[in-house]
């Protein structure tokens, strides 16, 4: 039976998209740079989770090095297990630095996230397979953070299992747990499912109030499987702010939760995050947090979703921790359930206050303005197999569930500035395109 789907730039208005590179990986382990009109600028033959393009200014004003995946490491778990070496590239594919045969275990285990610090160390989400005595006798996949130097050192770390009495769990939902990690203590993706590490950076409530707790250093992270997103106070490893596990909503209010469009508002149940992460300084709405909520199943005990299955954006003031800006497909005209993905993804703010968006699971990328109009659209070409179309896990473990599918699947996208990759790179006109789908 023949199967279509669209492919490539669907939807283009250059007066408005903000105009940059844009950096992925496609579900077939290739890394690709594109530009608006969905030309491939270069490429690199490994994927990473996610791959990042450096900032020169903390590269030692190197253009065009980029952060990948470099080897496997050979275990069959596959997802957060599956990560042998993580390394920098040079544009040219030179070996620029790589970490990993030297880490506990003899494997990185990188996994969702990573990111280069000022100072020149590394700070990567790990895996660390291990007892955790308040979740039983198993090993399970527990997940955290190691910081690395320049000589593959690590410096400094924090474990997920350490702290889970302060995320906050209800007695049923230490239970869920409990329960949760028991039957699948080899689950390819954690018990928490870690799944993001992102540093504050310069920020105005540090500037306001030096000792407060959005000190520059200190790391925002995002449990899918658990509906927390917690800062983690670098110098004692404490979690000192966190949004969930719980919110008060009366019986029924899943329902209406997709399609509440008034701000300010209090925060509402979120479910299965992706990417939490501080506004940067000089981006509009910066010092406020923006996360691709994807409404996906989570929680311990699982939090309620309603009928309109659907994704959102939003934009959180962490002092007051009410939402003051979001997107849902409505914002676009469009059912609140044309735009969902109930896992991966993120959102990333522009210079020009637009918003790029990755709807992870059906390898759309697109910009949104701030009133909801999107000006970009682009569907990855790019398949291929994964459990449950998951290209990281690539073995059945389950007999009579799990099963290999086709996918495009895009963990995560970058929006690269045209001066953070080297001259002499053609530049091409945007070119308008309207060629949406019913989407």
């Amino acid at each position: 039976m023949a199967y279509t789907r669209l492919t490539g730039v669907t939807h283009c208005d250059p007066e408005n998209a903000y105009d940059s590179y844009v950096l992925f990986t496609g579900a077939d382990g290739i890394t690709r740079l594109i530009d608006l009109n969905g030309t491939v600028v270069h490429e690199w033959p490994f994927a990473g989770v996610p791959p990042r393009v450096l900032d020169p200014s903390l590269n030692g004003g190197r253009i065009g090095d980029i952060g990948v995946q470099l080897s496997d490491s050979g275990d069959a778990r596959g997802g957060i297990y599956a990560n042998g070496t993580v390394g920098q590239l040079s544009w040219s594919g030179e070996h620029i630095w790589e970490w990993g045969r030297q880490a506990p275990g003899g494997a990185a285990r990188q996994n969702h996230d990573w990111e280069l610090l000022p100072n020149g160390h590394r700070l990567l989400l790990v895996t660390v397979p291990r007892v955790v005595p308040d979740l039983g006798a198993a090993t399970v996949g527990d997940q955290g953070l190691f910081e690395v130097d320049e000589r593959g050192e690590i410096v400094w770390q924090w474990l997920a299992g350490d702290h889970l009495g302060e995320l906050g769990f209800s007695a049923s939902g230490w239970q869920a747990l409990r329960e949760t990690a028991t039957r699948d203590p080899e689950d390819p993706w954690g018990y928490l499912e870690m799944n993001s590490a992102k540093s504050l950076g310069p920020n105005r409530w540090h500037d306001q109030d030096p000792g407060g707790v959005f000190h520059p250093d200190n790391i925002l992270v995002s449990f899918r499987k658990a509906n927390i997103v917690a800062l983690i106070d670098k110098t004692s490893g404490a979690v000192v702010w966190k949004l969930g596990p719980y919110f008060e909503a009366l019986s029924g209010a899943q329902h209406q939760r997709i399609n509440a469009h008034k701000v300010p508002r209090a925060l509402d149940q979120i479910s299965g995050q992706h990417n939490p992460h501080m506004i940067a300084a000089n981006l509009p709405g910066a010092g406020n947090i923006l996360v691709f909520d994807n409404q996906g199943g989570a929680g311990y005990p699982p939090a309620a979703l309603g009928i309109y299955a659907g994704s959102r954006i939003l934009e959180i003031d962490p002092a007051t921790e009410q939402i003051v800006w979001q997107y849902t497909a409505e914002d676009s005209g469009r059912p609140s359930w044309t735009f969902f993905s109930s896992f991966v993804s993120n959102a990333q703010r522009l210079p020009n206050g637009n918003t790029l968006i990755t709807e992870g699971m059906q390898g759309r990328l697109f910009q949104v303005t701030a009133a909801g109009e999107v000006v970009w659209e682009y569907h990855s070409p790019y398949e291929g197999y994964g459990v449950a179309g998951e290209p990281e896990v690539r073995e059945p473990r389950v007999p009579g569930v799990d099963r290999l599918t086709r996918t495009p699947l895009v963990y995560r996208a970058q929006s690269v500035p045209f001066d953070w990759v080297p001259d002499g790179i053609p530049r091409v006109a945007v070119h308008a395109v309207d060629a949406q789908s019913s989407r």
